[in-house]
């Protein structure tokens, strides 16, 4: 760990003349916060380990002034903060709370505790205030706090979503009211992390003089943190109205095209009608390659860009401070990466050749619109040239507890192989005469028109985890999100029915629900065999949006897996293999016969699959709690059993030897 320099020494230097003075924190005190009962938690110490060490590695330390972190006082976070909040995460790692440290987390949003967690959030607070200061006061020209735990989620009164204290909040109150020397008047705020800012948001929602831009995954408010505060419609009240934009994501996969379209017809217009005296950026960079919650796209290149073009504001006085990000490779690579544009103010070296979606240039005029009444920049209609340039093949991740490949996901460290990574299946699928285009929205229209019934017998039985699967996002206890059916609509009936067919949990670990085994139902039917399972009424191509998430990581579906010769040729066969998709665990689509006339279909294993269940070539394995959980909820909401009668129902089913 390197000590606190002495920024005063650095300017003899006979090049500091030319050489931008950046500024490093670090503390491996910060360490110290970690999940107790989850060493695997994505928010965990390696998050600041793997960039500091990449860091170094590549001798962007040497190139910076390198400070250790400094903790908050208890007057700086009041700011923002209550002081039931306060006096909460001060105390929670003392001696005297010990062993109801972990049921006062347990009443907190996706919130851990431990010993280590008040130190943490103190140092990570302070240390944000301390580079923001230092930049303000021109010590500094930018500054980057490599920090945890995050904080733009953290609301006045309690936190949430891993993050304790609202960093980036409370630094930016700091300058605005306690440091009215420094002539900081008005604050940019950028929030690229992938979940939307809601803390943030809420705490400069009346207030002009601090500008807050988020982009993140929204689906319709199915996405983490959930609801409708990330709306594009939520612009900010009172004197503070039009100071709040929010630009949503409709969809996953979005990458460096969508990004800079967004920074080029939303952020960069707005920002010089505002002129901001300072820009504090929430850096998360779970929307980078490889994240394994954000399922975006975006490369080490398109966060250079996306910092670079913010460096023409404020003198180049910019203040960046980590929030999540949870692919140790990809998140290293993405901050030495943004730490290269505030030393060279300019960008790494790169390219991007691919086209936003369809949905982000309908995303990007609906801000526009809902925001021209306040900013005049916004008020123009964009030319049908601009927006025509765009891809329509939704990239699908698969983010269910189904995800057959469990190798992580890599970031290459060669950079060029990153931009490759990212641009060509973009442009592999830019089809210029537009046919496939066409075909694909032909094929999907045609399928819209039939309706089936989706069986359900896992975790979907939940409807609310079920909803991931139609309108994207996750819920309580998933480790990845859905990006969800191009057509968002819910179901049109919902009904529930037994059938004489064997439930059972097999396979070790899951991307999406970690440690512990995931429901099958077995392919042949016995009638000594009953197992509940819940039927959406859904469209075909609903149903093979959800087949595709429930089998691929990503997958260009210009022909349906499922399609109208093999609904009608089914019922003769009883099940059919979705051949595209078939080393996925679920790509066994099984016949159970018709209600209402409509036919009722599911989706599971091979029966070659039950055979290497029995011999042990694959593991069988009971649930993890929350996927238990998720279906015991399922049952119950539904009104097949009691909790206790479907707590019985899943162990049996759990604990019987195939």
């Amino acid at each position: 760990m390197a000590s606190n320099s002495n920024i005063d020494s650095n300017s003899n230097s006979s090049s500091s003349s030319k050489r931008r003075r950046i500024g490093l924190i670090y503390d491996e005190r910060m360490c110290k916060h970690s999940d107790p009962n989850d060493e695997y938690h994505p928010e965990n110490p390696n998050r600041i380990r793997s960039i500091w060490n990449k860091l170094q590695s590549s001798g962007i330390t040497q190139r910076c002034i390198v400070m250790d972190g400094k903790e908050a006082e208890d007057k700086d976070i009041a700011l923002v903060h209550t002081k039931y909040h306060i006096d909460l995460i001060r105390d929670i790692s003392s001696k005297k709370i010990g062993l109801r440290r972990n049921g006062i987390a347990a009443k907190f949003n996706s919130i851990y505790f431990n010993e280590g967690s008040s130190e943490a959030a103190y140092l990570s607070a302070g240390s944000v205030i301390e580079v923001a200061e230092k930049v303000a006061e021109g010590e500094l020209d930018s500054a980057f706090a490599i920090v945890r735990p995050p904080g733009h989620h953290a609301e006045e009164n309690e936190p949430m979503g891993f993050c304790l204290y609202n960093n980036v909040a409370i630094a930016t109150r700091y300058l605005l009211d306690e440091r009215p020397d420094l002539v900081i008047n008005k604050i940019l705020i950028v929030d690229w992390d992938v979940h939307h800012g809601n803390g943030t948001q809420k705490m400069f929602w009346k207030d002009p003089r601090v500008l807050f831009f988020s982009v993140h995954r929204h689906e319709f408010g199915s996405f983490y943190p959930g609801g409708e505060d990330g709306s594009h419609v939520m612009t900010g009240e009172g004197p503070g109205a039009g100071y709040n934009i929010n630009v949503p994501w409709e969809n996953g996969g979005c990458g460096d095209a969508d990004y800079l379209a967004v920074w080029d017809h939303i952020l960069i217009p707005v920002a010089k009608e505002f002129d901001p005296d300072i820009i504090l950026i929430s850096a998360g960079f779970d929307a980078a390659i490889g994240d394994p919650l954000g399922g975006c796209r975006v490369s080490p290149y398109g966060y250079s860009v996306m910092l670079h073009k913010l460096l023409e504001f404020a003198g180049g006085k910019i203040v960046m401070a980590l929030e999540g990000g949870y692919n140790l490779e990809s998140i290293a690579n993405s901050v030495q990466a943004c730490i290269e544009v505030i030393l060279q103010q300019k960008p790494i070296v790169g390219s991007s050749e691919a086209y936003p979606f369809e949905s982000t240039w309908r995303v990007i005029e609906a801000v526009r619109e809902e925001l021209s009444s306040f900013w005049q920049t916004l008020a123009e209609r964009l030319p049908e040239k601009v927006t025509s340039m765009r891809t329509y093949i939704q990239v699908i991740s698969s983010d269910s507890e189904d995800e057959y490949d469990t190798t992580p996901h890599r970031v290459s460290q060669d950079l060029e192989k990153d931009i490759e990574n990212i641009i060509q299946p973009f442009s592999d699928l830019n089809v210029n005469d537009g046919q496939a285009s066409t075909n694909s929205h032909t094929c999907r229209a045609d399928l819209s028109k039939i309706d089936i019934w989706y069986a359900t017998f896992g975790s979907n039985m939940n409807l609310s985890r079920f909803l991931c699967y139609i309108a994207g996002g996750q819920v309580e206890g998933m480790r990845k999100p859905c990006i969800g059916s191009s057509d968002k609509s819910k179901p049109k009936e919902i009904t529930w029915k037994t059938f004489p067919h064997r439930l059972f949990f097999a396979r070790e670990c899951t991307d999406t629900w970690g440690p512990g085994g995931v429901a099958f139902l077995h392919p042949e039917s016995n009638s000594d065999e009953k197992s509940y399972l819940c039927l959406y009424r859904i469209t075909l191509e609903q149903f093979n949006d959800v087949l595709l998430q429930e089998n691929v990581s990503s997958f260009n579906m210009n022909s349906p897996l499922f399609d109208m010769a093999d609904l009608q040729s089914i019922e003769n066969r009883k099940c059919i293999s979705a051949e595209a998709v078939k080393n996925g665990w679920y790509h066994n689509v099984l016949y159970l016969g018709k209600e209402n006339g409509i036919p009722i279909l599911t989706m599971t294993c091979r029966l070659s699959d039950v055979d290497n269940f029995k011999l042990g070539k694959v593991s069988m394995c009971k649930p993890c709690k929350e996927y238990a959980n998720t279906i015991i909820r399922g049952l119950v909401e539904g009104k097949q059993l009691s909790e206790e009668e479907a707590t019985t129902y899943i162990q049996e089913a759990a604990n019987r030897a195939l």
